[in-house]
């Protein structure tokens, strides 16, 4: 009678040892376990008391011929894989298979599986193998200041996809913008007097949107989204009292069109649009310029998205440029 060889996958995505009930039924259930020393799931598996062996040689050839056979000897065998897949070896076990008279049942089993967002930790170990000793000379030499320009022309490229409409150019450029953050926390890590990492910005995030959103998380009252900007703006205020005035935090940097929208929008809030109106009373341009900026954002317009629109009708009016002869 022959027995049963399963092999066990899971994703090197989630904490080892975080199993469904079928696979632990199956570990629980197998005559012998196997997996590849040293392997994360394997070494959580060993700390829970599951016996597991490692066999001599983990080939793919050598390895599918030696778990095939043990399962067709009539053993319950549990193939724990490895973080990279075990590439050739479901190949060599299909074969295997194929060539005896009576073959052991075979079963993939899916041990775990990814959450939403755990492709993220791909991404943040993708950025540690670069920055790391042997990984790509640019990225280790990038310092926060070297890659403020590429975060900025990120942040650009991402809402021209986002007005586009286009969802595999959104996906791409936001992608980007993804990585500028990622790349910034893994720089961040490295500072010998004041380091932090993407868990840190995760988290600061996290608290951030919590305090400022209790009409979810606590007893706030908040039903609009005027009401949620309203009561958004009360708490930043209260969480920044003492700063100087309602402009603290306007980036000198950010383009003119961008930074006038931020501005009148911060005085308007602020009640304070005598300021605004004073501003905006000369017929020099500047001044009439932010004039139609305080008109557009009284009425809810961003100006920047309007702007970029009409230049998007524009471009494509007068056609793509000419190829050079």
């Amino acid at each position: 009678m022959t027995g049963r060889l399963t092999l066990l996958l899971t994703s090197p995505r989630i904490a080892s040892g975080l199993l469904t009930r079928e696979a632990w039924q199956a570990l629980d259930a197998a005559d012998v376990v196997l997996g590849v020393d040293g392997e994360p799931q394997l070494e959580a598996l060993r700390d829970s008391g599951v016996p597991a062996l490692v066999p001599d040689d983990t080939s793919p050839i050598v390895l599918g011929r030696d778990l095939v056979a043990r399962a067709a000897a009539g053993a319950e065998v549990v193939w724990v894989g490895s973080a990279d897949g075990d590439p050739g070896l479901t190949d060599v076990v299909a074969a295997e298979v194929s060539r005896l008279p009576e073959a052991p049942d075979v079963e993939v089993l899916l041990g775990s599986h990814d959450v939403p967002g755990a492709r993220l930790l791909d991404l943040v170990a993708v950025m540690d193998r670069l920055r790391s000793p042997g990984g790509c000379p640019w990225d280790r030499a990038q310092t926060h200041t070297s890659l403020v320009p590429y975060l900025v022309e990120e942040a650009h490229e991402a809402a021209e996809a986002l007005e586009s409409g286009d969802r595999d150019q959104m996906v791409e450029e936001l992608g980007d913008v993804l990585l500028q953050v990622v790349f910034h926390a893994r720089v961040a890590e490295e500072d010998a007097e004041a380091p932090f990492d993407i868990d840190d910005v995760a988290a600061g995030i996290v608290t951030k949107l919590v305090r400022r959103h209790p009409h979810v998380f606590a007893d706030g009252t908040a039903s609009t989204p005027g009401e949620v900007e309203t009561s958004w703006e009360a708490i930043k205020a209260a969480e920044k009292a003492g700063d100087a005035g309602p402009l603290r935090g306007v980036p000198a940097g950010m383009p003119p069109l961008a930074r006038a929208t931020k501005i009148a929008s911060r005085l308007r809030t602020a009640g304070r649009e005598d300021l605004l109106e004073e501003a905006t009373r000369g017929q020099d341009p500047g001044s009439r310029l932010l004039a139609l900026v305080a008109e557009l954002t009284a009425a809810g317009v961003d100006p920047d998205t309007a702007l970029r629109g009409a230049l998007r009708g524009l471009a494509e009016r007068v056609g793509p440029p000419a190829e050079p002869t």
